[in-house]
Order: C-alpha cells, then sequence, then structure tokens
C-alpha cells in the first residue's frame, strides 16, 4: 500500500519511532494524518502535528475508550482510517518478581491496545475490502528481552497478534505488518549496558523510511536491523542450543542472572 491519499493514525506519535513515521506519512502525500500519545506529552504532539499540518489527539491506549475516541475523532476529521500504526510502547524492568502493576500496563499498552484498534476498524476496513494494521512489536518480541520480563512476554505476544490478524484477514483485503526493531534512539534508551545495542543504534528517520518501504511491499515482517533474521534461525534450529547463548549473553551484557 503506498500512504499518498490515506488516512493515517499514529500512536506513540509524540517522539521517537511513532514521531519519525507520522513525519514520513505526511512527506509520503497522506490525505490526513492524525497523531496520539499521552496527556503529558501534549505539548510534543501538538508540535509534531502543528509541523505536518496534522491532527493531534491525546489518548491512553491501554484503555479501549480511548482508542475508540481516537478513531472517531480521525474519522470526524478526514473519514475513514485506511492505516492505524499501533506504535505506543513502555519498558518496565524486572523479570517474574516484577510488580502486577507493571505485569497488566504492559499488556494494556502492547498486546490489548492492538486488539482495541482491531475491534474497532477491522469490521468497518472488511467493507471497504482495504485497510492497513501495523503494530510495533520489538525484535525481543521475536527473541527475548534479558532485562525486563513483562517487556519481552508482552512483545512475543504482540507479534502472535499480528500474526493471527494477518491469517484471518491478509486474503480479505486487510493487510497487516508487525515492526520488530532492536536498539532506535528514543524516549526508551537509556544509559547503561543493554543487549539490543550490540548490533548498533538507528535514527527512528531510518527506521520510518524502512516502514514506508515494508508498507509499499505489503511485508508482513519488518526487521530494522538484519542480523535478527540469522538469530530467528538460530533459536528455530536449535532451541537448546539458542538459550544457552543467550545465557552466555546475559552474562557478557549484564554480569549474571538478573533477578530485579
Amino acid at each position: 500500500m503506498h500512504v499518498k491519499g490515506k488516512v493515517c493514525v499514529v500512536t506513540g506519535a509524540a517522539s521517537g519511532i511513532g514521531e519519525a513515521v507520522a513525519r514520513a506519512y505526511a512527506e509520503a502525500g497522506a490525505r490526513g494524518v492524525v497523531v496520539a500519545d499521552l496527556k503529558t506529552s501534549r505539548e510534543k504532539l501538538a508540535k509534531v502535528a502543528g509541523d505536518i499540518d496534522g491532527l493531534p489527539i491525546t489518548a491512553d491506549v491501554g484503555l479501549e475508550e480511548d482508542i475508540k475516541a481516537l478513531i472517531a475523532a480521525a474519522e470526524d476529521k478526514y473519514g475513514p482510517v485506511d492505516v492505524f500504526f499501533s506504535n505506543a510502547g513502555l519498558s518496565r524492568k524486572g523479570q517474574e518478581t516484577a510488580s502486577d502493576a507493571d505485569w497488566e500496563v504492559s499488556w494494556r499498552v502492547h498486546v490489548m491496545s492492538h486488539v482495541f484498534a482491531a475491534r474497532a476498524l477491522v469490521p468497518g476496513m472488511l467493507a471497504r475490502g482495504s485497510g492497513y494494521l501495523l503494530n510495533t512489536a520489538s525484535a525481543a518480541g521475536l527473541l527475548a528481552s534479558l532485562n525486563s520480563m513483562p517487556y519481552g512476554v508482552t512483545k512475543n505476544a504482540a507479534v502472535a497478534l499480528a500474526e493471527h490478524l494477518a491469517i484471518q484477514y491478509g486474503d480479505r483485503g486487510i493487510r497487516v505488518s508487525v515492526l520488530c526493531p532492536q536498539s532506535v534512539q528514543t524516549g526508551m534508551t537509556t544509559p547503561g549496558p543493554s543487549a539490543a545495542r550490540v548490533d548498533g543504534v538507528l535514527q527512528p528517520p531510518d527506521v520510518a523510511r524502512m516502514v514506508i518501504e515494508a508498507m509499499e511491499e505489503e511485508r508482513f515482517l519488518i526487521l530494522s536491523h538484519p542480523q535478527v533474521a540469522e538469530y530467528m534461525q538460530r533459536k528455530a534450529s536449535n532451541r537448546d542450543r539458542w538459550l544457552a547463548g543467550m545465557r552466555r549473553l546475559r552474562d557478557k551484557i549484564y554480569g549474571g542472572p538478573q533477578s530485579i
């Protein structure tokens, strides 16, 4: 799908990958770009919207009523949504001992936000015979997250969800892609050791260009770092060997088992 003339919604759009993709959609000739983020990012969101002549909407993507209101606002302004880039994310450190609240918010933002968007958009897209659901997961969703079990588990679920959507609707006019980046310089990039940075850190505009290209090809899996494809093959070919290698990587990066 080419985004020229399309109505696009981007969540997590006040900064990082979301902002870069929103700007790329506008540059590519989208008929309307709706940018959404939390109320705490209102000023940054307004700046992005002003730069691209888009519509800023504050929303908590972990709440279904906010997703419904976001889509309704987009439709009131521009008409039916053609592209929904469900991109918002967060990071909560820790393993199984992470708090229930951290597990819950990770689940709602990384998984249920995509469910809420699909519930609201799929019927109309099926009726029109076209639409594009683009969800951000992570390379951790294909592999693992060494310092955050809530992040890695919910991002794995996000990949599985995108696969289900593609299976159910891929032959009915709805295109589905899942973005699985390794390290990208965003507000979630923190100082200190990180397994995600072993293959380098990209800038958000670089990822935005990859997104546009992948959408034009209607490619399901979008990888920012090509090395991830090789890691996936290693994981699939010998899971025990891959797990042992991940333990060695954990020790090298973080200095031993992580129990925080």
